[in-house]
């Protein structure tokens, strides 16, 4: 399993737990209440930051090579 993997299984329950957590303080203090907005708030936040977590593009062969390679003429960034 890739870090990348662990990283995405790890969100996953911690959703999976603000899940729980947001229908428990909804049921109690009711679906339309400040509390359980702000509980789904949370919900989604972790959402948001498992989707950004699946879409890192692997690098390019040009990419992979220059972290290899920092030094190479290839590689050089220029400033504007």
């Amino acid at each position: 399993m890739t870090n990348t993997e662990a990283q995405v299984g790890d969100i996953q329950e911690k959703i999976q737990a603000e899940v729980e957590q947001a229908r428990a303080v909804c049921d109690i203090s009711g679906g339309n209440s400040a509390e359980c907005a702000a509980a789904w708030d949370a919900v989604e936040e972790l959402q948001a930051a498992a989707s950004h977590q699946r879409q890192v593009k692997p690098k390019n062969a040009l990419e992979q090579y220059c972290d290899a390679n920092p030094e190479a003429d290839e590689c050089r960034l220029y400033e504007d």
